[in-house]
């Protein structure tokens, strides 16, 4: 793919700060391709693996180095449900809204959980500890209602047990920041 700009080198270098050495290669093996627009979605996955989400600058970055469309580069980022445009929290919660569940309790569960932590589903704390996801079904029917913290299943959750559950992990975060900070 030819360069469309006069002032490639900046920009390679500002990808580059921006994107890493890495993900800037692999953009550079993809602009290489045929279609270098078809590979927009592996370039995504890239950055994603990366960062653990698609920051504007990631985007930014991604578009012009790729020479497409900022536009186009957000809106395959935002549409796809894979991508995430905000940072994850520490510990992820995934509340299973299956039909078991959900008979069993789930919707009360889930509520509780928002309002315990000010946040609704796809959002993070504002502390950065939590993000509150929701899933069709977990596979683990006869454990009903069923949640996740990453991948420690908690069965049988009723809305009572919630706050006992977020503090445990709470206090893991607690241990974490002081031990990254030496107290």
């Amino acid at each position: 793919m030819s360069v469309t700009t006069d002032n490639w080198e900046q920009v390679q270098a500002t990808a580059r700060q921006v994107l890493g050495e890495e993900v800037v290669a692999f953009i550079g093996l993809c602009r290489d391709e045929p279609n270098p627009e078809s590979q927009l979605i592996a370039v995504l996955h890239k950055v994603q693996a990366q960062y653990g989400y698609l920051a504007a600058a990631h985007l930014d970055a991604v578009a012009q180095l790729m020479q497409i469309p900022a536009a186009k580069v957000s809106g395959v980022a935002s549409f796809y449900h894979y991508f995430r445009l905000q940072p994850r929290g520490r510990f992820v919660i995934n509340v299973c809204m299956g039909t078991a569940c959900y008979v069993k309790g789930a919707d009360r569960v889930a509520q509780k959980l928002m309002d315990e932590l000010g946040i609704r589903f796809g959002e993070t704390s504002t502390d950065g500890v939590f993000t509150l996801e929701s899933s069709r079904c977990l596979g683990t029917c006869g454990l009903a209602p069923v949640m996740m913290v990453d991948n420690q299943v908690h069965p049988e959750v009723t809305p009572d047990q919630v706050p006992l559950i977020l503090e445990k992990y709470l206090d893991v975060a607690r241990r974490e920041s002081q031990a990254e900070s030496g107290a």
